[in-house]
């Protein structure tokens, strides 16, 4: 009887980091391995194309859009060996047991997300997913400020820091937002 371990991979940090060129680089890697891989996102993230993952630098990946977490087992093939979800803190908490479960059937789970939104707060259900992965890896940017290692987005609006009670969920990329460190990220509360 063949023996396959489940296994729970989370790849976080802030925006323009790299998670989604990792992310991409291990589904490269299971394909050339010859293992049957499948990749969701949410529907509401079409900035570079509807049916691919793209990173900013622009590497890609075909992927299934979704606009609920239950649609990841709707849409999953009997064959699949490794599952991939990109930008996991848009999905509600079900995302979760989902993931749980396709490790639990033996499944390799990676999952790509912001740790963080705009305003420093845990983003999601990203970190009950880092709770529960066998792996967490948490990338940095860099500071458009300072050029040090940057762990927090900022978001801009009209050429200022968007305030702490702005909309959490606005889909944009280097026009809206920027990586910053620790010192340099900005969320007026007034």
């Amino acid at each position: 009887m063949e023996h396959r371990s489940g296994s729970v991979e989370v790849i976080t940090g802030s925006m323009f980091c790299g998670k989604t060129d990792e992310l991409i680089r291990r589904l490269r890697r299971a394909t050339i391995a010859r293992q049957k891989v499948q990749v969701f996102k949410p529907a509401i993230d079409f900035r570079y194309a509807v049916r691919k993952v793209t990173s900013h630098a622009g590497t890609d990946f075909e992927a299934q859009p979704i606009e609920q977490a239950g649609e990841v087992l709707t849409h999953l093939d009997s064959e699949t060996t490794v599952v991939a979800i990109d930008e996991a803190q848009f999905f509600d908490s079900q995302i979760i047991d989902i993931v749980q479960r396709l490790a639990d059937l033996g499944m390799r789970v990676i999952v790509a997300g912001l740790d963080t939104d705009f305003r420093g707060e845990p983003f999601g259900p990203m970190p009950v997913l880092m709770a529960k992965a066998e792996h967490v890896d948490k990338l940095q940017a860099i500071c458009m400020i300072c050029g040090e290692p940057a762990s927090r987005t900022q978001r801009i609006i009209n050429g200022k820091p968007a305030r702490y009670d702005d909309p959490v969920v606005i889909i944009g990329a280097a026009e809206m937002y920027e990586a910053r460190c620790r010192k340099h990220h900005e969320v007026p509360k007034e």
